[in-house]
């Protein structure tokens, strides 16, 4: 006679079965973590851009992925970041300088006192930059989903007010990892080292630099406001920042995905905007409160020494003259 299984083994099996049927199903329901990394310390307009841009994505994703933020170059420095986009390791990244280095178009944006404001920077975007420069990135695996902001930059030093490029003669100047501004800087007579935003700080506190350029969002954000003595207000550069993407990576993900996270970086830009214009009235206030001393530099002075650096970039670059002027003349 055969004995039908006891009610105990067949929950048994059953519960089994079932534990099996929910580790093969696993990977399905498994949210996708989106890496976005950035450079900026707490604080930062890029930690408040990518923080604001992660909630309101998130919010649209659901169960389908979620943005997670590593600030404070936990993911590396910019160069490290672009490079790990193209090998798929990192989502998402907000360089801003360094774009450049990748694609020589980019050098439009190191071009000194080019965008005259907000309002020009978005007539450039519109008229030139999705037409001309974003596909110059593609060609080298990276694609821009939108454009944000770094900031109008600013001259800080350990060592006297800088009023005009004369006085920068002598001054070990920290910038970032973008040649023309090198080129600007050697322009101008001081002696400029790129140097990887985390190291900065430290650079300044021992001596090994005199001085940086920042806005005043990583300026303060970074605390180099405690390392240094003058600020001076050139507002020599406006550096956009750049929602990056490797291209390969971006194909593989879900249409709806990429739909969501190119339509909410878009949206963003106005919160990016509209933060970048208070932070600069607020955090100069702080930095003078903090006991550096601030100048207002010849500002016209500045602007005739830089000739020389939109002269080379023209030459050395296919394309740029013609960028640039259409660049100018929407600023009029």
């Amino acid at each position: 006679m055969m004995h039908t299984p006891t009610l105990r083994f067949r929950l048994r099996v059953l519960g089994a079965a079932g534990a099996a049927a929910l580790l093969t199903a696993a990977p399905a329901f498994a949210q996708t973590e989106i890496k976005f990394g950035h450079v900026g310390e707490p604080g930062s307009l890029f930690a408040a851009s990518a923080e604001e841009f992660a909630r309101r994505a998130n919010a649209r994703l659901g169960d389908k992925a979620k943005v997670v933020v590593y600030g404070s170059s936990q993911l590396g420095g910019d160069k490290e970041m672009l490079q790990k986009l193209k090998l798929g390791t990192v989502d998402i990244a907000l360089p801003s300088t360094v774009m450049s280095s990748e694609a020589d178009l980019f050098g439009v944006f190191e071009m000194p006192y080019l965008v005259k404001d907000r309002e020009h920077m978005k007539r450039i975007e519109r008229e030139i930059f999705w037409s001309r420069l974003a596909p110059e990135a593609e060609k080298k695996g990276l694609k821009i989903i939108a454009v944000w902001e770094n900031g109008y930059r600013h001259i800080t030093n350990s060592r006297r007010p800088i009023n005009v490029p004369d006085d920068l003669k002598g001054i070990k100047l920290r910038g970032p990892e973008g040649k023309w501004r090198v080129k600007m800087f050697q322009t101008y007579g001081a002696n400029p080292s790129p140097m990887k935003f985390s190291e900065v700080f430290t650079a300044l506190q021992t001596g090994v630099m005199d001085g940086q350029e920042n806005p005043f969002t990583q300026i303060y954000s970074a605390k180099l406001h405690e390392v240094q003595k003058f600020l001076s207000l050139t507002g020599h550069v406006y550096t956009p920042a750049y929602v990056t993407v490797g291209s390969k990576k971006w194909a593989s993900l879900a249409p709806d995905v990429r739909k969501i996270l190119e339509d909410t970086a878009r949206e963003t830009q106005a919160f990016v905007y509209e933060k970048a214009a208070k932070d600069d009235e607020e955090l100069l206030g702080k930095i003078k409160a903090a006991g550096v001393a601030v100048n207002l530099p010849n500002k016209d002075a500045f602007i005739a020494a830089s000739r020389p650096v939109y002269e080379a970039f023209a030459a050395e670059v296919a394309g740029s003259k013609e960028v640039i002027e259409r660049a100018i003349a929407l600023g009029k």
